[in-house]
């Protein structure tokens, strides 16, 4: 089964965290998003994927390495001008075969098994179909009793589902997209609605699922990877006995506490030093070197 990973954003939503490094990269308890999206589908059955890339295309092309470290096929699909899901759906088509597809927003973190969801495609001949689920406030779709998706809103209303950012595809659907420039994936599902072309939503619960492409969620994805632990420490962590963790705190690889340092509710990239005496609180500490002064609810 194949699968394709939207990497190609500017990561505007999560900034300053993206200015050197793209989204995919960035770490959640240690790991980059990807290597979590990636572990994900391989748990779904692919064995092969294609991923976009813009912003920092060569970090993501040499960290992917062609999917060696991961033991899949990962293609890269280049875009000196950013296309958009749709467009840079589109764009992939020579990657695809006659089978159905999974396509993934690129800082969606998920357990959701896809197996009912691509037995229900496959079973109804749909053309799309997206994964629901009942996650305020982006309860934007509106289905009927036959999981028909009848309206695609641009804002919450009542009695709607909200898109998990996951969709099932059949390769016909790339026809409807148009090729060589930017187009949103939602104005395909939205002109397929209006055709009656069958585009339907597969509702799942009990589920574990972040969008972390915001300082808010990305923090929040930090803390749930913690699995009710207080504190994550990365390899070659050296944590003084004189330092302090304070509530909760994710320190990544080789990073150093010196003698009276304490971190408290906050998330440090790897290879950062904290000072002797420094206190780093409510913060996202990213930059590799020192930590001199006293941080308080700062990022980057």
């Amino acid at each position: 089964m194949k699968a394709m990973i939207l990497a190609a954003g500017l990561g505007t939503r999560l900034a300053p965290l993206t200015s050197n490094r793209p989204k995919p990269l960035v770490p959640v308890g240690n790991r980059p998003i990807i290597d979590r999206t990636i572990g994900w589908l391989k748990a779904q059955g692919v064995d092969e994927m294609v991923v976009n890339v813009h912003h920092h295309r060569n970090q993501i092309r040499n960290y992917l390495d062609g999917g060696r470290p991961f033991g899949v096929k990962i293609h890269i699909s280049e875009e000196l001008d950013i296309l958009g899901t749709g467009g840079g759906i589109r764009k992939t088509r020579w990657f695809w075969d006659r089978e159905p597809f999974i396509v993934v927003n690129g800082d969606i973190l998920t357990d959701i098994d896809l197996a009912p969801a691509m037995e229900a495609h496959q079973k109804r001949g749909d053309l799309a179909t997206l994964i629901l689920h009942d996650f305020d406030p982006f309860n934007q779709i509106k289905i009927d009793d036959h999981q028909n998706i009848l309206d695609i809103s641009g804002e919450q209303k009542p009695g709607r589902l909200a898109f998990t950012g996951i969709h099932i595809l059949n390769p016909e659907v790339l026809d409807t997209i148009p090729s060589d420039r930017f187009f949103c994936i939602i104005a395909c599902y939205r002109s397929l609605i209006q055709a009656n072309r069958p585009v339907r939503g597969h509702l799942v619960r009990g589920h574990y699922w972040r969008d972390a492409g915001t300082i808010e969620s990305y923090i929040a994805a930090n803390r749930e990877a913690l699995n009710d632990a207080p504190f994550l420490l990365g390899r070659n962590c050296r944590v003084h006995e004189n330092a302090r963790l304070e509530d909760w705190a994710v320190l990544g690889n080789g990073t150093s506490l010196e003698k009276g340092a304490e971190v408290t509710r906050s998330i440090l990239w790897g290879n950062v030093t904290i000072k002797e005496n420094v206190r780093v609180i409510d913060s996202v500490v990213t930059v590799t070197g020192e930590v001199k002064e006293n941080l308080v609810g700062t990022i980057g």
